[in-house]
């Protein structure tokens, strides 16, 4: 019964077509379809396949097209805010790609697929990031956006959705964690800062020594590189120029005279005449008077003069 019922109506749908009352039914039969997009058919609610692109004929009353779009679909994953592993508040947004890879799919097994793959995009982004530690967040953005991407695209498959491509876009920090991270940030480029200085500052002192030992090889070179200083110097248009006396020219000077010395002193050189030495006589009004001790230990007073 239910093949003849079929039967009928098949056979009334091609005799709509037939002139001239088919004139009437060919704008309901006429079906164009894009190159991007394919047209599912239902037959009395069967599914009979995916037509097009191009121009086909479907039964009227009988058969029923929905068009499905196979172009890559760009869509905004709405901010969401989420806790990390290591429990910092997070917002964040992305972005999705998609296309339809199965058009029967796409029409059979969802009701609306846009929808759909929207909302698991949502759900695996908080799920994700609750799994995910802020610094892993921050700095290893592409091996979530390839987990993501994964765990959307195995969750949408049976939809003939495929999901090609979902981005991290931004990570909204609270101010607190973001002024902290300036502090860890200045912190740690002071510590490189003196670490620099001080292999600086390590390998200029091996220099010197390095080139303290060639000038202690050879003292010529201490020449050369105190007149190069006196060329450096002048070269500024200077009114003023010190010249530095270097320590081993004072030092040959100091030896000869201490060897001249006991060469004289050899030599009988005569000495100086010595000069007697004269005490200046005082007069006699002058002499202080002197005090006498008796017997009795006493002292007696001197006369006035």
């Amino acid at each position: 019964m239910e093949r003849f019922v079929k039967a009928m109506l098949i056979a009334l749908g091609f005799f709509l077509l037939i002139p001239p009352w088919g004139f009437l039914a060919y704008p309901y039969a006429i079906r164009i379809v894009q190159e991007y997009e394919r047209g599912v058919i239902f037959r009395l609610g069967r599914l009979m396949g995916a037509r097009g692109p191009g121009l086909f004929l479907i039964i009227p009353v009988v058969e029923r097209m929905v068009k499905v779009d196979l172009r890559t679909v760009t869509m905004d994953v709405p901010t969401q805010e989420a806790i990390t592993r290591d429990n910092v508040t997070v917002k964040v947004n992305a972005v999705i790609y998609f296309h339809v890879l199965d058009p029967e799919a796409a029409v059979v097994k969802v009701l609306d697929h846009f929808r759909a793959t929207s909302q698991i995009a949502q759900t695996t982004l908080r799920s994700v990031l609750g799994q995910s530690d802020l610094d892993e967040l921050l700095s290893k953005r592409e091996d979530i956006n390839q987990r993501l991407q994964k765990i959307i695209d195995e969750q949408t498959e049976p939809w003939g959705v495929k999901v090609t491509v979902v981005e991290v876009k931004d990570v909204e920090l609270p101010q607190s964690m973001q002024r902290a991270m300036a502090r860890q940030a200045e912190a740690e480029r002071e510590r490189r800062a003196k670490i620099i200085n001080a292999e600086g500052e390590f390998q200029a002192a091996e220099r010197l020594a390095e080139a303290g030992r060639i000038m202690a090889a050879t003292p010529t070179t201490i020449q050369l590189r105190f007149l190069q200083t006196l060329v450096e110097v002048a070269s500024e248009r200077n009114s003023t120029i010190i010249l530095p006396v270097p320590i081993d020219l004072l030092r040959i000077v100091m030896d000869k005279a201490g060897a001249l010395i006991p060469a004289q002193t050899a030599g009988g050189t005569p000495a100086a005449p010595a000069t007697p030495a004269v005490t200046p006589e005082l007069p006699a009004s002058s002499a202080m008077p002197v005090a006498e001790t008796t017997e009795e230990g006493e002292e007696e007073e001197p006369p006035a003069a």
